[in-house]
């Protein structure tokens, strides 16, 4: 991995140099925009409306326009503000770790030591382990200040960029104003079937069916091109909804019922698999 971004974490008179790396990355299939009658590729080019030139990204600077004055703001310009120049993050306060919503989060980064002495930021990822709190800290990058969350993740320091806010819309519907009944009956039967569901987060068990559907699309109109028949790859498309009416109640017990086959099945499985494995052989005893 490639370091987008060096400075230092500090907390009190600690100060942890510090490198910044993007945690996650995106795993979908690239497209382009094509001309559908013969596959000619669709750009965009940044056209001055002025003098009608393309302009390089070199030559691009930003601007506010308030009515009729406009403000060129150059990247010097920008580079030149006290928060651009700092290159430090900096811890606030420490809170517990569940009162961070996660609809708060934006992006994740991992913060590496970025120093042959790494006991402050062994330090910190212990103490954190140690309180269960998160560091809520603000630094500047990309020409914007942010407001972070800092955490331990794998035993990496990671940090997780939060919204502002005023940016979280409150959540406010007429719908729910006057919330329905929900007798003992129907909150006890929900109850069973989120028993049936229950298990452990494991996320690498759950795949990104769409993508892998896309790559295998991809390869077949490689090999066929456009005589492809996609009910051959994929199989008879099967319909969704349009069955039986049933109330809540009966819904949730016939969710129930096959909830527990399925899982009956599944431990079937498991048992099968076990029996079906080869048995290690005893181990032979020493002899004196």
């Amino acid at each position: 991995m490639r370091s987008i971004w060096k400075g230092s974490l500090s907390f009190g008179l600690v100060n942890v140099p510090v490198k910044l790396y993007a945690a996650t990355e995106d795993h979908d299939v690239p497209l382009h925009q094509v001309h559908d009658k013969d596959g000619g590729r669709i750009r965009y080019q940044r056209r001055c409306e002025i003098d009608g030139e393309i302009v390089d990204f070199e030559h691009i600077a930003k601007a506010y326009v308030d009515g009729d004055e406009t403000v060129i703001l150059t990247p010097e310009d920008l580079a030149s503000l006290p928060a651009e120049r700092s290159k430090d993050i900096d811890v606030v306060e420490f809170v517990p770790s569940d009162q961070v919503d996660p609809i708060m989060f934006e992006k994740s980064y991992f913060l590496a030591p970025d120093s042959k002495s790494t006991k402050a930021y062994v330090l910190l990822r212990q103490t954190l382990q140690a309180t269960d709190r998160t560091a809520i800290v603000q630094f500047a990058l990309r020409q914007k200040t942010r407001l972070a969350a800092l955490r331990v993740h794998d035993d990496v320091l990671m940090l997780q960029t939060l919204l502002w806010d005023d940016e979280v819309r409150e959540a406010r519907f007429p719908e729910l104003d006057e919330a329905p009944k929900i007798t003992d009956a129907e909150l006890k039967m929900s109850k069973q079937l989120v028993e049936s569901f229950a298990s452990d987060f494991t996320p690498d068990k759950f795949t990104d069916d769409y993508q892998a559907q896309l790559r295998t699309l991809v390869e077949a109109k490689l090999e066929q091109g456009d005589a492809l028949d996609t009910e051959a790859t994929f199989g008879r498309a099967e319909g969704q909804g349009g069955g039986e009416v049933l109330d809540l109640m009966e819904a949730l017990r016939r969710s129930v019922e096959k909830q527990r086959v399925e899982n009956k099945r599944g431990a079937a499985g498991t048992k099968d698999a076990e029996k079906a494995a080869p048995k290690k052989a005893p181990a032979k005893k020493k002899t004196a």
